[in-house]
Formats: C-alpha cells, structure tokens, sequence
C-alpha cells in the first residue's frame, strides 16, 4: 500500500490525538468512579442515594434526603426492626450522624450482632438512643441489660433532641467506647471471655409508638 507522506508537524498531530483522548477517556473514568475507602482507610457504608450493602425489610427501611429512614409516624411500630450490613466487623471505629422523630421514639445502633434465624430480632451490643437510654451500652436480646450508661445530666447538656447528633462508637479487643456529640457516655470493658468479638453492624427502629430513627454519614474506620 501506498502511504502518503507527513510533514513533521502534521505526524506529531497524528500521534498526540490519540492519546489525548485516551487521557480523557481515563479521566472521566476515574472522575465517575465512587471509591468507598480513602487515604486514611473510612470507609462509606452508607452511600446516601440507596440501600445498598445492607439488609433488612424495605417497608420499614426507606432513603429520604440523603438519610436512611426507619418506622413512620402514622402507625404503631409492632416490633423491633433492623437494618444490618452485610459484612462482619470486629475491631472498629463506627461514626454516624442521627436524629429521633416522636415522643418516645426508641431506636439504636447494633455492635458485634447477629440475626435470630427466623425471628426480627438480633443479638449483641447496642449503642442505645431514645428516652431513658441514651448513650447507653444495652446487651439485646442476650443478657437483656444495660451494660453501662452515661450521667444523664451531663448528657443532657450536649444532646440535641429531635436534631442531628453524632455518634462516635470505638470497639478495640474487649474495650468499646461510645461518644454523643463528643460527650463519652460509655467506657466499657467486657469480663465475660464466651460474647463474640465481631458481628454484624446494624440501625434499628424500636417496637413501640409512631416514630422515626434517622441515620445519615455512616462511615467506619477497621482497626487491624
């Protein structure tokens, strides 16, 4: 075949066309692509948008305004619900905003869990939320207790009700700490060697009257 012949200007065009929009194509691949975990390795388990990477009952659970919803304010609760990751965690550092809608609004944060075969509920720890238990360190479903508890008074100067607040949960061996709006409310060290060290991370929404947990900027840290 025949080639026509190129000046020097005109072959260095021919070459860097290419590989510019190679360059751009990679660019906006990168651009689109949603990395989970950065630099300092938190990840987003919670992207804002859908339910994805978590389990529970879709009637109960919803995604409004960037925020994962469960229970309503129309109707009784009929019983504890939770939505769990999917993934086993042990040794963490758990932050997330909340908010509680109603009265008396129960809900909370599952640590170390696992689900009941056949049943709503879970076992494990909960980083409790709602009327006397705030900032509570509760055993569900298990020792059916609270293992320790904030000075409610002293919690009450920080707590925002019905307002986003954070929660700060740090789980390390058989030490877990928790933290409302930068106040500790537990220090906990467990004695009893047989409760599992790792589980399912999980929101609940308590049985009870009409209310709302609302939990947003999910992000976990693991420590290895």
């Amino acid at each position: 075949m025949n080639c026509p012949s190129l000046s020097v200007p005109a072959l260095i065009a021919w070459i860097a066309v290419p590989a510019i929009l190679l360059t751009s194509i990679c660019l906006v691949a990168a651009a689109t692509h949603e990395d989970k975990t950065n630099d300092d390795g938190i990840q987003t388990l919670f992207d804002g948008k859908t339910l994805e990477g978590w389990n529970g009952d879709s009637k109960v659970f919803r995604v409004e305004d960037m925020a994962i919803i469960g229970g309503q304010l129309k109707e009784k609760i009929p019983h504890n619900f939770f939505l769990s990751s999917q993934e086993v965690y042990a040794d963490f550092e758990l932050q997330l905003e909340f908010r509680l809608i109603g009265e008396a609004t129960n809900a909370g944060v599952q640590l170390r869990s696992k689900r009941i075969p056949d049943h709503h509920e879970m076992i494990g720890y909960q980083a409790d939320l709602g009327q006397e238990y705030w900032g509570a360190l509760y055993d569900e479903s298990r020792r059916n207790k609270v293992m320790a508890s904030p000075d409610k008074d002293k919690l009450a100067k920080v707590l925002k009700r019905g307002e986003w607040n954070k929660y700060r949960i740090l789980c390390e061996g058989r030490h877990i700490q928790l933290w409302i709006n930068d106040f500790q409310t537990v220090d906990y060290t467990e004695a009893d060697e047989s409760i599992a060290q790792s589980g399912l991370i999980a929101v609940q929404i308590h049985g009870g009257p009409p209310g709302e947990a609302h939990y947003r900027n999910i992000r976990i840290r693991k420590i290895k």
